[in-house]
């Protein structure tokens, strides 16, 4: 669909792209469909990642971590010097909000594919934008007015306004650095979580605090600006399917709400952006309680993970739409389009449901998606790809489109029952156990789902119908073996027979190791990660079930818990790297 009106704007031939995964293959399509050729960037364990292959050059940063990859703004300029690109879109995540990386790629001369910096800092630090929702008269709950300083204060707002409360990261996004506090005796546990996982994530661990609005539905409206004051209100998406603040199902546009809920979001929406001089594709976010009370809660400055739901029932390209507004094009109007039909997103998580959703990086030895009317798969793997465990669990998106909710549903049963994954665990279990739930299926239009639905009300239901998954196993060797070589920092492949290496004079066949034989007393790391922080002194008395370590792994934090009584005894310090199943501790009765 054409939305923009003609007229001259900036050239652009080459783009980099500051990301990793589907995101970074969805930027490299629309640029295809653009004529622009493009640039990527990978960490060494993406070096045979589908998007890599995908670009027209790619290029080493040189590293694992993402404090050394995707989040060094430096590496990624000067490379985008190098392959001489005009522009950089950063996807979403990593430096997708991060002003001052906005701000050094414009004084690189660069075109910068997202707000601008100084709106970044405005509606990135979460404490501003309340400001600016309250100035044009946006619903809000209670909120402290700044950064909260220790733990101890966040206590008093708690006492002060009551439970539960939402402690966020001020400068944070997509649900890391936010943590919701029930119970008292916990808010001082989480506003410490809370900070050191926006600081890990973020950079920044200045944390605020508001009310929760309890058993809420997330809304967003989905907004489009240009750089000569037109916001348009695309369409709005129900997110509310969550886990620990981490979307897995949306769907657009948001259903059941009154049409005077949906017109006062997206009149804020639209108020909030053009009061902030937005340009670019965005997201207001809300909270809609039971009964029917909207809160604003965040304005996300970047594109959104699921907005391939909004360009379904829309037909526009929202990726294209911000790749014109950087360019310097003119909104025809800001009027709202017509939605067409109904659209789910299905996020396609590396994680073990049964065993509380915990990443399982590893081989994924099977990838075969469904296909047919109404299916479009957003892929960041192929069969033989390796997730790595330094990055986030999602491989893929999986987005159904039917001409209503109940159609999107039946389509949605019988593509999820084609989904065939292998080698990983992955949550594809969970999504077909969701659809045949009463709650979100809304038969009597009755739509019960919140954003603690997951951890509540279908708990039992996932419990019974999801079990654990295997432990991955090493991958096969392919028949040919694909070797990424790097000449001058610049990507380059070559295929060999896979038996080169054994066949090579001196070369060794390790055995594998004898299995150890399992203690029950030890406590193992139940995830791949870095051990953040003990919970409990080495030497303490421990309870089963009692919070005694904090793990970190694909940039969201794991709470290790005690499984026996006893004195514990702790083997592995703080800032260890440790692979799954290592032994943290000894708790010996």
């Amino acid at each position: 669909m054409t939305i923009f009106a003609t007229g001259p704007t900036l050239p652009l031939t080459r783009l980099l792209i500051a990301n990793r995964g589907e995101i970074a293959v969805r930027v490299i399509r629309a640029c295809r469909d653009e004529g622009i050729e493009t640039v990527a960037v990978y960490a060494d364990a993406d070096r045979d990642a589908p998007f890599v292959g995908m670009a027209d050059q790619a290029f080493a940063l040189g590293g694992d971590s993402p404090a050394d990859t995707y989040l060094d703004g430096d590496k990624i300029i000067a490379i985008a010097r190098r392959a001489g690109a005009d522009a950089i879109h950063p996807g979403y995540g990593f430096l997708s909000e991060n002003a001052g990386f906005a701000q050094a790629v414009q004084d690189a001369g660069l075109i910068w594919i997202g707000p601008d910096p100084a709106v970044i800092t405005a509606l990135g630090d979460k404490i501003e934008a309340r400001r600016i929702a309250e100035a044009v008269g946006a619903p809000l709950v209670a909120g402290t007015p700044g950064p909260v300083e220790t733990p101890a204060d966040a206590l008093a707002f708690a006492r002060q306004h009551g439970l539960p409360i939402a402690i966020k990261a001020a400068f944070g996004g997509g649900g890391r650095g936010m943590k919701v506090a029930w119970r008292l005796e916990e808010v001082e546990e989480l506003f410490a979580s809370a900070t050191r996982e926006a600081l890990t994530a973020f950079g920044r661990g200045e944390c605020f605090i508001e009310q929760f609005l309890d058993r809420p539905r997330h809304i967003e409206a989905q907004v489009l600006a240009d750089r000569h004051g037109t916001v348009k209100v695309i369409g709005t998406r129900d997110c509310s399917l969550q886990r620990r603040n981490q979307k897995l199902v949306e769907e657009a546009p948001a259903p059941f709400l009154t049409d005077e809920q949906r017109a006062r979001i997206h009149d804020s929406a639209r108020a909030i952006c053009a009061h902030a001089g937005y340009s670019g594709a965005g997201t207001v976010e809300y909270l809609l309680s039971a009964n029917g009370t909207i809160s604003f809660l965040e304005v996300n400055t970047r594109l959104q993970v699921e907005h391939p739901v909004t360009e379904e029932t829309t037909g526009i390209d929202l990726v294209r739409g911000m790749i014109a507004v950087a360019r310097g094009a003119r909104l025809a109007d800001d009027g709202v389009p017509d939605s067409r039909g109904h659209s789910i997103e299905f996020r396609i998580n590396a994680e073990d449901v049964a065993r509380g959703f915990l990443p399982t990086p590893g081989p994924v030895d099977r990838f075969d998606p469904p296909s047919g009317p109404g299916i479009r798969l957003d892929s960041g793997v192929v069969a033989g790809s390796v997730i790595p465990g330094s990055f986030d669990s999602m491989m893929a998106k999986l987005i159904v489109t039917g001409a209503t909710r109940p159609e999107a549903i039946a389509r949605a049963r019988r593509a999820l029952a084609e989904f065939r994954i292998e080698g990983v665990a992955t949550v594809l279990p969970f999504h077909r156990a969701v659809l045949e739930a009463s709650d979100f299926r809304a038969e009597d239009d009755r739509f019960a789902v919140h954003t603690r639905w997951i951890e509540t009300d279908f708990a039992g239901t996932l419990a019974e119908a999801v079990a654990p998954h295997a432990r991955v196993t090493p991958a096969q060797a392919p028949a040919l073996l694909r070797v990424a070589i790097e000449i001058d920092g610049k990507r380059h492949e070559l295929g060999l027979p896979a038996g080169i290496m054994a066949a090579a004079p001196g070369a060794t066949d390790p055995s594998p190791a004898a299995a150890p034989q399992a203690d029950a007393a030890v406590v193992t790391a139940p995830v791949p990660g870095t051990l953040t922080a003990w919970q409990v002194e080495d030497g303490a008395e421990v309870q089963p079930g009692q919070v005694i370590a904090v793990m970190e792994a694909m940039k969201m934090e794991t709470r290790v818990e005690a499984h026996r009584a006893g004195r514990i005894s702790q083997t592995a310090k703080p800032g260890e790297v440790l692979g799954f199943g290592a032994p943290l501790a000894r708790i010996d009765g």
